[in-house]
């Protein structure tokens, strides 16, 4: 085992366009041996990292997946005991429905030096690059971000479906798209209206992102009209409305 003194940051890359990293996420990049990136990192963000550095991918996607959790906690566990700086990069931010905080519990229970740099989280950037503000003065004052990542079996275990339905703010759901039909029928279910708006944007930060707006009692059959594919955000409430009007103004 090394001598040296290793380091892990769990860095947050932001969403799709590589201009969302913070200075400080690039200064880690610059001194760190090892780059652990995940599938929604964009690659030119390694473009920060030194040439010498290795950089290992473990992208995992639906159905495929390069290493399992475990794997992943003890690859950099190892590298930061042979004395190497590790960046842990992660698409948006790293403690935002990204298992950084559980990553982080898994340094400090195996004593490993490690540092979190914040991430802008696709939950707010992603809206924003579609001319969604989440908060409004005038029509929102909060918004809730969820999972919708779970088995579509557990959905109704995890999440307070009557308390998202009544609530008046604004709805992110990351990680949602192959659970939408669900996601909008339990909000049916449990009250909401079926006309509020509802913004489906794939890819989003990136120049393919794309944009549809539609309400709730249509979101699951337009989005399977439109062939829409993860990566996407949904965004439901009265601030989608806002879109046609601050969107694509570039």
């Amino acid at each position: 085992m090394s001598t040296k003194t290793g380091k892990v940051f769990f860095i947050g890359a932001g969403p799709g366009d590589p201009g969302l990293i913070t200075l400080k996420g690039i200064e880690a990049l610059r001194v760190s041996d090892v780059i652990i990136y995940d599938y929604l990192v964009n690659k030119e963000i390694l473009n920060h990292a030194r040439i010498e550095s290795e950089k290992i991918y473990v992208g995992k996607r639906a159905n495929c997946q390069t290493m399992n959790q475990d794997e992943i906690n003890s690859l950099f566990v190892r590298h930061v005991k042979d004395g190497k700086v590790v960046a842990r990069l992660k698409g948006g931010d790293p403690f935002v429905l990204g298992r950084g905080g559980e990553e982080a519990e898994f340094a400090s229970d195996h004593n490993i030096v490690y540092e979190v740099i914040p991430g802008v989280t696709s939950a707010i950037a992603v809206p924003a690059y579609a001319g969604i503000p989440v908060t409004h003065r005038n029509i929102s004052s909060s918004v809730t971000i969820v999972t919708g990542h779970r088995p579509s079996s557990k959905l109704n275990d995890t999440i307070n479906w009557e308390g998202l339905a009544k609530n008046r703010g604004t709805l992110v759901f990351l990680m949602g798209v192959t659970n939408l039909k669900k996601i909008a029928s339990n909000l049916l279910i449990h009250g909401k209206s079926a006309d509020t708006p509802v913004a489906l944007i794939s890819w989003g930060c990136y120049e393919r992102q794309r944009t549809l707006c539609t309400d709730l009692k249509n979101i699951a059959k337009r989005a399977e009209q439109e062939n829409i594919k993860p990566p996407a955000v949904i965004v439901i409430g009265e601030v989608v409305r806002l879109s046609e009007k601050l969107g694509s103004k570039n």
